[in-house]
Formats: structure tokens, sequence, C-alpha cells
């Protein structure tokens, strides 16, 4: 098997155990305005940032349209506090960004959330390194779920979409990859989450023998 012109990573949940730390403050958010968090509310939030969370929030929690932007500005301020306690790769990130790298795959990481925090989640996780190409929903018109993040995430590395693998965790996330036209593998971070279709294959983790044969970095 032939390997892919690049293999796009998400961020939270795929490259880095970060998702717990937005699920933390999505609760923290949640219980200031009255309400539990629970299952329902996650998968309505799971992958989701700027406008399409906005307009979640807004909902989920019962207040107007309009006061949706102010109430991310509060769940991204809660995050930020609680990525200071810091953040680890997912397991079999390092390895497979390593292989990739000894392979000459170009790698970048694509994501939903806002810059400051990818930036400083990545160095927090010590994987900085690996991504000299990042594009967050801040880079374009439009966040996942549409192709636009994977669109110019191709374009930046000089590549055609097409020949992209993407690695994602979430609907959103795989939706837009699908809509970019590339191959799209998932790793859930949550098992209640649809694909709905929008995924090639579904493995257990980034350290899968099968993901690994799948991408062509070892034989099928």
């Amino acid at each position: 098997m032939s390997l892919p012109a690049a293999v796009i990573f998400d961020n939270d949940g795929l490259t880095l155990d970060s998702e717990e730390l937005w699920t933390q403050s999505e609760k923290q958010l949640f219980a200031a305005h009255g309400i539990e968090f629970n299952d329902a509310h996650k998968i309505a939030l799971l992958g989701n940032s700027g406008p399409h969370a906005a307009t979640i929030l807004a909902r989920e929690l019962g207040r107007p349209d309009e006061e949706g932007p102010a109430l991310v500005e509060e769940m991204d301020r809660l995050v930020y506090v609680a990525l200071e306690a810091g953040c680890e790769p997912m397991p079999g990130a390092v390895a497979l960004l390593t292989a990739l790298a000894d392979a000459g795959v170009p790698v970048a990481l694509c994501s939903n959330s806002p810059r400051t925090f990818v930036d400083r989640a990545i160095a927090a996780a010590g994987v900085e390194h690996f991504f000299g190409t990042i594009v967050t929903a801040e880079d374009v018109p439009h966040g996942k779920p549409a192709p636009d993040p994977y669109l110019e995430t191709a374009r930046r590395l000089g590549v055609d979409a097409t020949g992209c693998v993407a690695l994602e965790d979430s609907p959103p996330g795989a939706a837009s990859a699908a809509a970019a036209g590339m191959t799209v593998y998932v790793i859930p971070s949550f098992s209640e989450a649809d694909f709905a279709g929008a995924e090639d294959q579904i493995f257990s983790s980034l350290a899968d023998p099968e993901l690994l044969a799948a991408i062509g970095l070892t034989a099928a």
C-alpha cells in the first residue's frame, strides 16, 4: 500500500488527551447556569467551536442566541485554567508521529479549538515540534463540520486533499474531512458519538496495528 500525501491530525481527544479539559470546563459552565451537564450535552458540543458552539451553548443553557459568543468566551477562560494543570499526548500519538516523520510523510494539525489553546496545549504535551503546519477555525471562514479547515490545511501543505488521510475523534471533524475529499480514520473519544458514515474506518487508538496498516506504515 502506498503512503498518503499527508496525514492530518485533529487536536483535542485525538492527538492530545485534552477532551477531558473541555468536559471539565463544560461541566463548570453548565453548573454556573444551574444545569447538570450530561452525555447529550457532550455529544452536542463534541468537536464544535466558534459560532457552532455559541449556538449550541445558548440553546442548551436556555439563553438568547446573542449571548452565545459570551458563553463561548466564558468556557474558553475555564479551559485555559484547566490547561494549567498540564496535558498529555494520547496513547500512540508520539509513536505514530515519529513513524510518519521517519517515513517522510508530511503531517499537520487541524483543530476547531482557538489558536491560543492549541499552541499552549501542544507545547504542554511536548509535541509542538512535529507540527510545522497548524490550522484552526480562526484561519478559515467556516470551522468544522465545513470542509474549510481541512482544505486550507492541504493547501498549506501543498498537497491534494484527496490524497490525504485525516485522523479524527468527533462527528463534526469527520464530516469536515470527508467533505474535503479526504480518507477519514476515526478514533472515537466518546463512545456514544454517531459518525453516520462520515468515516472510512474506526480504530481503537492511534497505536492500533490496523490503523498503521491502513495508513501504509506496515503491511496489512
